[in-house]
């Protein structure tokens, strides 16, 4: 067992202040410099239309339950519904989950029999300079709710593995608030139940089965059936949208590289900081391992770090591509809970030099990225709006194809307090009854391609035919536009006046013929 070191000892206090005020830069700084992507712009855009439109249409054209959205309205009611604003909520749940981590790691330290301060300031380390989590706390999108929700049901379960080590009952406020989490995380995402199979099985490893009475094991029945009943809302609501994301996802699922795309959620996108990352691990868990109490925590974490992955890439690869990176961040949190356990190895009179030195490594190298990816936004909508402020003139108008373009489109331009309206085509998200001859290329009920003969009718109406100078935005043409049809149908009688073109953005000017001096 690690000795208490002296900055342990006389420096904690100090030492965890700089690492707060650390992950509060790292997080913090900037956030209102990025512009809105598509997918932050589409939780502004159902955060700002209302509780109704919330519960009652979203459920039929998203995947995701309505929850966040919700929790995101409610937030900009009371802070405003600017950038930062919105960036806010994002950023005060990635703060307030280094709270729960640092408890955490505490029981966790003292379960394997190590000096407490410095695996909290380790895990805290990690966690304040780790590339994926302050990434995902920066965007306006249920990450960082997430992340906090699953810290705190790695606090409880840790509460409860102490609780029923002590032969004390499984009912109680941790047990409580283990429940509370897995409910929420069911809500917060149509993922949300891989993380809740992870959540049920890691709580098996920890209460002792053997030792349950028979009001616990009412109480773990009674608590499984009430967030079912909870769930079962969303879940009716997955239910109905799985069919059409299975027929059709912008998504493909591809083994190429994948055990480096599945690890970097945990570390980082490079293999030095991969090696780092998994010495922590495995001297983590072996601290674990020798206690015999904290075997089915080893079990518990790691089910609770691996499982959701596993089964988010076994779904991919047998029924529909579900995995991204960003959707499976908050597994880091039990993963850093190890890493940072792993500091209190200690075997000789050097032994503490091999975690030190990996732990070292890693939090440099993750610093350093996080300082190095600041200012490279997704997509780079002000850089494109300020390319067209000084061609856009009087009369113009932004043709968005498909529709859910003019989403971060128009929140731009908001932002800049320009004055540059957009046509999302066919309608405003969600188009829930498209012409015949639609078709849905991501999966999304609300965002469809239309056939040429639709395309030629809205190029030839009058109200379009007016306009000076029509700015076709697209997002994708090689998915909802093959074969630029929409491009072709527009440009009869028009003359091309410029191209702006950056990632997914696709801007052209097509000016009428009659106005274009030869």
């Amino acid at each position: 067992m690690m000795t208490s070191s002296a900055p342990a000892r006389f420096l904690f206090w100090p030492l965890l202040l700089a690492i707060a005020l650390l992950a509060l830069w790292a997080r913090g700084w900037g956030i209102w410099l990025e512009p809105m992507w598509l997918d932050e712009a589409y939780s502004a855009y159902a955060a700002a239309q209302g509780w109704d439109f919330l519960w009652h249409v979203v459920p039929r054209y998203e995947t995701h339950p309505p929850f966040y959205y919700s929790l995101l309205r409610a937030w900009t009611l009371l802070a405003g519904d600017g950038l930062v604003a919105h960036r806010l909520l994002g950023l005060v749940c990635g703060m307030l989950s280094l709270p729960l981590i640092g408890l955490a790691a505490a029981r966790l330290a003292r379960i394997a029999g190590a000096d407490c301060r410095l695996v909290v300031l380790a895990t805290l380390l990690l966690v304040a300079v780790s590339p994926v989590v302050v990434e995902m706390t920066r965007e306006i999108r249920p990450y960082p709710a997430m992340i906090l929700t699953y810290a705190g049901a790695c606090l409880a379960l840790l509460h409860l593995a102490e609780r029923r080590e002590a032969g004390l009952p499984l009912f109680g406020r941790a047990y409580l608030a283990y429940l509370g989490c897995t409910g929420l995380i069911l809500w917060l995402h149509n993922l949300g139940p891989l993380y809740a199979a992870a959540l049920g099985l890691a709580l098996l490893c920890v209460i002792r089965l053997r030792r349950m009475a028979k009001a616990d094991w009412l109480w773990l029945a009674a608590g499984g059936l009430l967030v079912l009943a909870i769930w079962l809302p969303a879940l009716f609501i997955l239910l109905d949208q799985a069919p059409e994301w299975i027929k059709a996802t912008w998504l493909h699922f591809s083994t190429r590289d994948l055990w480096r795309r599945a690890t970097m959620l945990y570390t980082g996108p490079r293999d030095d900081m991969r090696a780092a990352a998994a010495i922590l691990l495995l001297l983590g868990g072996a601290l674990l391992w020798r206690v015999p109490r904290g075997r089915p925590l080893l079990a518990a974490l790691a089910i609770l770090a691996f499982l959701p992955l596993l089964l988010s890439l076994l779904i991919s690869a047998t029924i529909t591509p579900v995995f991204i990176v960003r959707t499976m961040t908050a597994l880091a949190t039990p993963a850093l809970l190890l890493m940072g356990l792993g500091i209190g190895w200690s075997r000789g009179r050097f032994g503490w030099l091999l975690p030190a030195a990996a732990l070292g490594w890693l939090a440099i190298a993750q610093f350093g990225m996080v300082a190095a990816t600041r200012a490279h936004p997704q997509g780079d909508w002000y850089r494109a709006v300020a390319w067209l402020q000084p061609r856009f003139e009087r009369g113009d108008q932004v043709f968005a194809y498909p529709n859910e373009g003019a989403l971060p489109f128009d929140r731009a331009a908001r932002d800049r307090g320009l004055a540059m309206p957009s046509r999302p085509i066919p309608t405003a998200i969600p188009t829930l009854n498209p012409p015949p001859g639609s078709w849905y290329v991501s999966g999304s009920r609300g965002v469809p391609s239309l056939d040429r003969a639709h395309l030629r009718l809205i190029a030839q109406e009058p109200a379009t035919r007016a306009v000076p100078t029509i700015w076709l935005l697209r997002l994708g043409p090689w998915a909802y536009d093959k074969g630029d049809v929409f491009l072709e149908e527009l440009s009869r009688g028009r003359v091309e006046v410029g191209r702006y073109r950056e990632g997914p953005i696709d801007i052209v000017g097509l000016r009428r013929a009659d106005l274009t001096p030869e």
